[in-house]
């Protein structure tokens, strides 16, 4: 049996960093789903089928990545796909408690759905998505935050506005 583990967010866009953990965490798992998710409380730059392709070329099409969209409840996706893990990132402090309440909250809601954390590499730490796109609204250079298609995709949507 395959131990396949979930890396749940809004990728808006995806970073070095989320793609850091995402091939880190094929080291411990055999699958890894990313799950794109529409996050009602944050104006994307991106439509999710978008970062859906954005992910998808930034790993190469990698055949133990499987990346797929989804709404509701991640305890919900997470048993239609099989998985036994979710996959966090944690960049500083700050993330741990919301984090920490939501890992409580998944395991309230499906017990033998188990929460690793992961810390990125230190070259991707202070890497954050909403960082890049501010980066990336000013102008500035984004080539060392994120593969090179999301940059270009990054620079033509700010042309665009």
């Amino acid at each position: 049996m395959s131990r396949i583990a979930i890396y749940a967010g809004s990728f808006d866009p995806i970073t070095r960093g989320h793609e850091d953990l995402m091939r880190r965490s094929l080291e411990f798992v055999d699958r890894l789903v990313v799950a794109v998710a529409t996050n009602v409380s944050k104006q994307p730059w991106f439509t999710p089928e978008e970062r859906v392709g954005l992910i998808r070329e930034t790993l190469d099409h990698d055949d133990r990545i499987d990346v797929r969209q989804f709404d509701g409840l991640l305890v919900d996706f997470a048993r239609d796909v099989g998985a036994s893990l979710l996959i966090r990132g944690l960049r500083a402090v700050s993330d741990f408690e919301y984090e920490y309440q939501m890992a409580l909250m998944n395991r309230h809601l499906s017990p033998k759905l188990e929460t690793v954390f992961m810390i990125p590499s230190l070259d991707t730490t202070y890497i954050s998505a909403s960082l890049v796109r501010e980066v990336a609204r000013f102008g500035g250079d984004v080539t060392d935050l994120v593969h090179p298609s999301v940059a270009a995709a990054l620079r033509a949507r700010v042309a665009a506005r």
